[in-house]
């Protein structure tokens, strides 16, 4: 079977793993949702004073920067400040370019590349919709929201999902600024939206569940690993989950729900990007100051880079045109950019 024609070759093993997950998982009724836990996620994962020198190039920055993107309509990285309330936007094609900033109204937990110029800012109250096309200093256009929004993405349709620190999913449409409202998570950390619909990431649960928008509920949950920390998603609509607390990476199907590969990591991940030009998801691991790359298509992930990085690499991200890779120091040490060349 050719990988680049059906992505789901995967080990019986792996199959097996993610029905015994399940199985484990369920409460004593038979039910197919996980069992209920709480726990209180890891902020982060602190890193050591690095001993390599980072690979590739670094652009100074005037703080730690946070949740980074790539918007490829700009060819723009795009960071939070460590206030959470300025934007930084870097050159993508000029490495010798200071930054330039974009004040925020309110502090916000992410930044969402649109695809379109734009990029999504969940906020406290309201989700925040900035134009990196606008020269000069940019507005930050805002629609009211009721939660204090962690997580953003963009549906199939046009409207905007976003989740809030009360385990709400609130669908937006920002032409006419009505929403609705799906309940029933912990918190919503993060959201995959594939072709396939919309799934929540909730921390606090280590869980990952599909999210009826239609039907305006919720689907199938799994279990996240023991310690779930961030998500992406790439072009086959496949679900990448790093658990950092378990060392472990996750891979997803989105239209079935189904856990089709786990695969340990050295170091605790952290941070996940896939570069759909390569078909090599890239995960960072603080505990070491690395950056590791690999490809899913044997339904064992293989190893395909590993690059050292600055300090505290809690956010990465991928030219799509390019193929390099950009990672962001929480520390304050930059934006450092890897050209990873053809690793596949």
């Amino acid at each position: 079977m050719n990988y680049r024609q059906s992505p789901w070759r995967t080990l019986v093993a792996v199959a097996s793993a993610a029905s015994i997950l399940l199985v484990a998982g369920c409460s004593d009724d038979s039910s197919d949702e996980p069992e209920t836990v709480s726990l209180e996620p890891l902020s982060n994962v602190e890193s050591p004073e690095t001993s390599t020198p980072p690979s590739g190039s670094v652009v100074a920055s005037p703080t730690g920067l946070h949740s980074i993107t790539f918007d490829s309509t700009t060819r723009t990285i795009v960071g939070l400040e460590d206030d959470s309330r300025t934007l930084l936007v870097f050159d993508a094609d000029r490495d010798d370019a200071a930054p330039r900033s974009i004040a925020l109204p309110e502090a916000a937990a992410d930044v969402v590349a649109v695809g379109d110029g734009t990029v999504l800012l969940p906020m406290n109250g309201t989700l925040g919709h900035a134009d990196l096309r606008i020269s000069g200093v940019a507005s930050v256009d805002t629609t009211p929201v009721d939660g204090n929004l962690l997580s953003a993405a963009v549906l199939t349709d046009g409207r905007f999902a976003a989740g809030d620190d009360r385990g709400l999913v609130h669908i937006v449409d920002s032409d006419t600024n009505e929403s609705q409202t799906i309940e029933g998570l912990s918190s919503v950390d993060a959201l995959a939206a594939t072709e396939h619909g919309l799934a929540a990431l909730d921390r606090h649960q280590t869980s990952l569940t599909q999210v009826d928008v239609e039907d305006g509920s919720l689907g199938l949950a799994l279990r996240a690993g023991t310690g779930a920390a961030r998500l992406d998603t790439d072009r086959f609509g496949r679900i990448l989950v790093t658990d950092a607390a378990g060392s472990e990476l996750l891979v997803y199907s989105s239209d079935d729900l189904l856990l089709r590969q786990r695969f340990p990591v050295g170091a605790q991940p952290w941070a996940v990007t896939y570069d759909d030009r390569s078909d090599v998801v890239w995960v960072s691991t603080p505990a070491d100051n690395e950056v590791v790359g690999y490809t899913l298509d044997t339904g064992i992930p293989v190893e395909k880079g590993r690059y050292s990085t600055v300090r505290q690499p809690d956010s990465i991200a991928v030219d799509s045109e390019t193929g390099d890779l950009f990672v962001g120091s929480a520390s304050g040490e930059g934006l450092q950019r890897i050209p990873t060349g053809d690793v596949n």
